[in-house]
């Protein structure tokens, strides 16, 4: 289950929390640099997904959706957050 993965993610410290974040990793890893630097980050970019609560903005999603991102949703936030015995809540998280 994602969350569940979640979970041993931020254990690890391979998560990403927030939508400005996100989209910074991702134009980060397509960002023009050497052959072998941009071979390199497009597998980061192939491997990282990304989750969206349920009740998520709908601009949100639709900001990840212009962005080329694909994602998969988890249910609503305050479960989420429970879940994760996060102190805050998110709408959206990256895995590494």
């Amino acid at each position: 289950m994602s969350v569940k993965e979640l979970k041993e993610g931020i254990e690890k410290g391979k998560v990403i929390f927030g939508i400005k974040q996100i989209l910074k990793f991702f134009s980060k890893t397509s960002a023009k640099k050497g052959k072998e630097d941009k071979e390199e980050k497009k597998g980061k970019k192939k491997e990282a997904r990304v989750f969206l609560v349920k009740d998520a903005r709908e601009e949100t999603a639709k900001k990840l959706k212009e962005a080329g991102i694909e994602f998969s949703f988890l249910k609503n936030r305050t479960e989420v957050a429970k879940e994760l015995n996060l102190n805050f809540e998110s709408e959206v998280f990256l895995l590494k």
